[in-house]
């Protein structure tokens, strides 16, 4: 179909765009390879089904842009699809351009790639031209970044606006082009093709068309098509859309556990030292920068992004990509970036992370901001800057005590005082389960009475456990996430030498989720693996072996909060729901549960803060989301004066919550209970009423029912 200059325009053309573009791919490679750490080939070879299933169903399947934003999420991937399969058009229209061949009128397979063809390019500009609306017309509010988060200036005055624009057009114009030009190659035969019937209508208005209009018509779509690709590359290697190669990439080399904790790296011959610079951090967060989709998913369900704070995840990816771009040659090069703090990220903003992962659990392509930010944490304590007050205070109690609280480990027990049997010593007799208490079920006023409970249960359940007493101190897992490394080592040290010594045939329990965190998989890092599993799942063994029975039903209308490092973490979601149905509540599920759960507010050392925050409190938003839902549904008939219940299984999250149904207001509307709380209560005999309203248990019940009968 082309002429001679014409395909002698073409090579030139690819030459010189594909070079451009190749010396920008180069440079950003050169980028990623500046931070620290090497790629563990040997790793992924081992892993290669994991990643191949990743490929599929992360993005072949765009499986995460359906999260959140699911009409989004398919107007996406109308997109995606589409223009994934354009990959083989463009390649067919090429050889059809160069050496006059055509697909049209062919049949068998050739017809089935025309239908295709056909009808995704349909689909490809329904889409975007539904996603350019979403963006400049309806202007969703989900791409906004308050003023209070640091962003690029170049974004604050629309760069990424203008760069969606950019992008938008021309898969319109390539897309249609390449549609209209089917249409004119079908105008030059004069007969319709059922396998394009898109193509065909149009052609219909081109019947009347004298040849050279459309032989000209054929020429100048096929090179606004096939020529406006080329054309594209150079700029599409630094606009956002670069997530269409690096997405991909991403998922190819994913971390084998998206919420872990990354080692520290060892720089200048320190180790856990942290980042201040770009390549400080790892080769994989830079290569996080470059995946970005900058769709702000991560910063729609981040709780500090929520409390007002000025962090957005979505901001620190955005502003790493945009100073890359800007320096790309120079860091590349070799040259160092300045303090992450002076265009990545603010200190206000590191320090309001949650380290709820969040973030990492949404995003479309695999990225890790949180990741980026417990690093800068790292060097900020590494260099000694000025912490809150109340951080600092309790990390020092860590230090000195072993406990958040500053109290005598000899205290760490008190909580057993009222039980009418003795808790086993590990340290000194055999067990066959070790119970890991954790901070804030053995010192917090609040968390002692249901660690009473839990052991009550165990005990009449048979189960034959003990503790490390005294000998136990806190692992470490939010010291870890607050950047104190050294400490966090302390303190596994500690607990590592007292496991050993510990003598339990079987695994570990927990109370604490984040407790369980790291007893599950930070110190597998330190080389102890330990089988760890929640009191919840125990429970349901315990249940399941016929060694609890419940002696009455519980009439209360509950929902059930998913603690991050439960459900998000370890992912835990089903035993505390089994046992709830098993205690017969009725369970109203908040919108944003198991996986997708909202975060107290306590994760990543904040609830040492207890700073203010410039709006509403995580907790006290989770509250409001639980009145809703329990005050909207219709229920099964329970009781309407039954009191509406928050239920958790965490202490921290019995400490959260109870405070914020206080200081939201709710006092008396809502009742936070631990799932240990239920469980006791449906263990109790049922206490009935007599009508002149003296209580009764079952058993006083049943006897009166027997002497009745005898008389």
């Amino acid at each position: 179909m082309l002429t001679l200059l014409e395909r002698i325009a073409f090579v030139l053309l690819v030459l010189v765009t594909l070079g451009w573009a190749g010396y920008n791919f180069w440079l950003i490679a050169r980028a990623i390879r500046r931070g620290h750490g090497e790629f563990p080939w040997r790793e992924y070879l081992k892993t290669w089904q994991a990643r191949i299933r990743a490929q599929i169903v992360q993005v072949g399947l765009n499986y995460p842009v359906f999260q959140n934003r699911p009409r989004v999420g398919l107007l996406h991937f109308m997109v995606f699809a589409g223009f994934s399969f354009y990959f083989l058009v463009n390649v067919v229209d090429f050889v059809e351009g160069y050496f006059g061949f055509t697909t049209l009128h062919q049949g068998g397979v050739f017809a089935l790639f025309n239908l295709a063809a056909d009808l995704l390019s349909i689909g490809v500009l329904v889409g975007m031209s539904a996603l350019l609306v979403r963006r400049f017309i309806v202007k969703d509010k989900a791409f906004n970044i308050r003023e209070n988060v640091l962003l690029d200036p170049r974004v604050r005055a629309g760069a990424i606006r203008r760069d969606s624009l950019i992008v938008g057009l021309f898969i319109l114009i390539h897309v249609g082009s390449r549609w209209l030009g089917s249409a004119f190659r079908l105008g030059q035969t004069g007969q319709p093709d059922w396998s394009a019937p898109g193509a065909n209508v149009v052609a219909m208005a081109f019947a009347n068309l004298p040849e050279p209009v459309l032989t000209l018509g054929a020429h100048v779509t096929w090179w606004t098509a096939i020529g406006l690709i080329f054309l594209f590359f150079p700029y599409f290697v630094l606009s956002k859309h670069i997530h269409i190669f690096f997405a991909p990439l991403n998922w190819l080399v994913f971390r084998e556990r998206k919420l872990e904790v990354t080692e520290p790296a060892k720089q200048n011959g320190k180790e856990g030292v942290g980042a201040q610079t770009l390549q400080e951090l790892s080769w994989h967060s830079i290569l996080d920068s470059y995946a970005c989709i900058m769709c702000n998913r991560c910063q729609d369900i981040c709780p500090a992004y929520a409390a007002g704070t000025a962090l957005s995840p979505s901001a620190l990816e955005i502003n790493k990509r945009y100073w890359l771009n800007e320096n790309l040659r120079a860091f590349s090069g070799g040259a160092a970036s300045p303090s992450l703090l002076d265009f990545a990220i603010t200190k206000e903003a590191v320090w309001a992370c949650t380290t709820c992962g969040a973030c990492v659990e949404v995003c479309p392509v695999g990225n890790a901001p949180m990741v980026d930010i417990i690093e800068i944490r790292r060097a900020l304590i590494n260099e000694a800057d000025t912490l809150d007050a109340n951080l600092q205070k309790a990390l020092e109690n860590l230090g000195k005590q072993g406990n958040s609280f500053g109290q005598s480990a000899r205290n760490r027990v008190k909580w057993t005082q009222g039980l009418n049997f003795k808790i086993q010593d590990a340290r000194k007799e055999e067990v066959e389960h070790l119970w890991f208490v954790g901070d804030y079920a053995a010192y917090d006023p609040r968390g002692q009475a249901l660690t009473r409970q839990v052991a009550q249960v165990f005990q009449d359940a048979g189960l034959d456990f003990g503790t490390l007493y005294e000998a136990e101190w806190n692992t470490g897992n939010d010291a870890r996430r607050a950047g104190e490394e050294g400490l966090f080592e302390q303190l596994a040290e500690h607990n590592i030498a007292a496991l050993d010594k510990a003598k339990f045939r079987s695994g570990i329990i927990t109370t604490d989720p984040h407790t369980m965190n790291a007893l599950r998989f930070e110190y597998a890092k330190l080389g102890k693996q330990y089988t760890v599993t929640h009191y919840t799942q125990v429970l349901m063994q315990l249940i399941a072996q016929q060694k609890i029975a419940f002696k009455r039903k519980l009439n209360y209308r509950v929902t059930y909060h998913d603690p991050c490092y439960l459900g998000r973490y370890n992912q835990v979601t089903q035993q505390p729901r089994q046992l709830l149905q098993a205690l017969g509540v009725e369970l109203i599920e908040m919108p944003r549960h198991g996986m997708t759960s909202f975060c107290c507010g306590a994760g990543g050392g904040q609830i040492w803060k207890g700073g203010a925050v410039p709006g509403e409190r995580p907790s006290e938003q989770r509250i409001r989301e639980a009145l809703s839902v329990l005050s909207s549904s219709n229920g099964n008939g329970n009781s309407p004066a039954s009191p509406l219940l928050f239920v958790v299984a965490c202490p921290k999250d019995v400490a959260m919550y109870s405070d914020a149904v206080k200081t939201s207001g709710n006092d008396g509307k809502i009742v936070v209970k631990d799932i240990i709380e239920l469980v006791a209560e449906a263990l109790q005999e049922p206490i009935l009423v007599t009508p002149d309203k003296t209580p009764l248990t079952q058993a006083d019940a049943d006897a009166r029912a027997r002497e009745a009968e005898l008389a």
